[in-house]
């Protein structure tokens, strides 16, 4: 009975993804790159720049969060350990291939991730408590004058917000490599991702200002120490990489004329994954900034995604590329480490605890959107009741293996997806892509508050 469920889980994620989530997601991409102009490559070197900007201490208005520390909160849920994992067990199933199709699903996503986060924006109210909330619970109003869609989007956030393929990841790998008590790991995690998630996005925010700077720089630079080592095959890799995602190569079974379809299917759907592309979280974390100007806001996502794509997920699958490692039949947690090894002393102890490090800031940025659902669902009870669930499922997905949670976070992943992607798609016009006239304290912004919004709401 449980063997045929999980069956199901898997088939429900393989159609999900293979027929509506791959090429919803491309062809959205397709729509807002041509309607704006190839935003996210033209509009790179003031995207760098804004972030600079922000990194300063500009651009913050009275109330709200640091857009600093809402930055670093977004890309805490975003680089993790599906960025080191999840990329190579892509590669496991569908190739060589996958990485450039997680390339693509980048190129296509960022103004997909772009439009997502300015509507949150500017579609946010004020919180009454000095701040404001958003998210796609907030703007899919304005596309269908319904309730219930809110709540369904709400109810999808918070399931996706309980990150039980991380914590599964992690705690497994803990216990196994440092030879610590599985239950003791448990539930010493459990009470630090509830002491950050208690404190909402400025306390998640502040930690991982501290440590994703730290594991971008650690592992960025271990992967190009081992890169630099192997640099002669770097470009018998690339042309593997490309050659494949067009004719397959699964390394792991697939039957005859499915490899290409693989390996699309995993890049992509891993892409959106670990980039957090279509799904609406990261629009609720960046609607609490205290910066006035959508697109100021919205287009650190650019960066966002720059930065877990193109160095974290890269570096990620280059390691176990160059080394041969990828065709190992391991684990694809134990592919980086085996791929580290080769080069670095103790990796069996380092790598539980950088993961450990990483998928902290991870958990952590997604419980806190999940309880911002929650409260949103039930203003009294909301929270609490979601602090019961969240450690109910994490216990419990514990002691499967992770692949089950991946593909459950995958299947909630997969219908907020639709109906993000038809929220940004209905309201693609209202989305402005104008960073030029963006100055510091010229613009204005025209938040509402949480009654007027609900009165406006009401009145149709």
């Amino acid at each position: 009975m449980l063997n045929q469920f999980v069956d199901s889980i898997f088939i429900l994620e393989n159609v999900l993804w293979g027929y509506i989530g791959v090429p919803l997601i491309l062809l959205l991409g397709i729509i807002l790159t041509y309607n704006s102009n190839f935003f996210q490559v033209r509009k790179l070197p003031v995207v760098i720049k804004n972030f600079i900007c922000v990194f300063n201490g500009s651009s913050c208005g009275p109330n709200g969060i640091s857009p600093l520390k809402v930055f670093f909160a977004s890309i805490g849920g975003g680089v993790g350990v599906g960025n080191v994992v999840g990329v190579c067990t892509a590669v496991q199933i569908g190739g060589p291939g996958a990485l450039f199709w997680i390339w693509m699903t980048a190129l296509a996503g960022a103004v997909v991730k772009y439009g997502e986060v300015y509507l949150g924006m500017k579609y946010r109210v004020e919180d009454g408590n000095g701040g404001f909330t958003g998210g796609p619970m907030y703007y899919m109003r304005h596309v269908l004058d319904k309730p219930w869609i809110s709540t369904i989007v709400c109810c999808l956030l918070c399931v996706y917000g309980v990150e039980i393929y991380q914590f599964s990841v992690l705690t497994n790998s803990i216990s196994t490599n440092l030879g610590l008590n599985f239950y003791a790991v448990s539930a010493i995690f459990l009470m630090l991702i509830l002491f950050a998630g208690s404190g909402g996005v400025k306390r998640v925010g502040s930690i991982s200002t501290f440590l994703i700077p730290l594991f971008v720089s650690i592992y960025a630079g271990m992967g190009l120490w081992v890169l630099v080592n192997n640099i002669q095959q770097i470009p018998s890799v690339f042309n593997l990489i490309i050659s494949s995602a067009f004719n397959g190569h699964a390394a792991l079974g697939g039957f005859a004329g499915s490899t290409l379809m693989l390996a699309m299917s995993h890049g992509i759907r891993r892409g959106c994954y670990s980039g957090d592309i279509g799904i609406g979280y990261a629009s609720v974390i960046h609607s609490e900034s205290s910066t006035p100007i959508p697109e100021k806001q919205a287009s650190l996502v650019i960066f966002e995604i720059f930065m877990d794509t193109f160095v974290i997920c890269t570096t990620s699958v280059m390691l176990i590329l160059v080394t041969g490692v990828w065709q190992e039949p391991v684990d694809g947690i134990m592919l980086v480490q085996m791929a580290l090894s080769k080069y670095f002393p103790y990796m069996h102890l380092f790598m539980p605890l950088f993961l450990f490090l990483v998928g902290y800031a991870t958990i952590n940025a997604y419980l806190c959107v999940g309880l911002k659902c929650a409260e949103y669902l039930m203003p009294k009870y909301g929270r609490g009741l979601y602090y019961l669930y969240a450690i109910s499922v994490l216990t419990f997905f514990s002691f499967f293996d992770t692949i089950l949670a991946q593909s459950v976070m995958a299947i909630a992943g997969g219908f907020l997806l639709i109906i993000n992607s038809w929220g940004i798609f209905v309201l693609r016009h209202e989305i402005s892509y104008n960073l030029d006239s963006i100055v510091v304290g010229t613009k204005e912004g025209a938040t509402k508050s949480k009654a007027e919004a609900e009165a406006e709401f009401n009145l149709g």
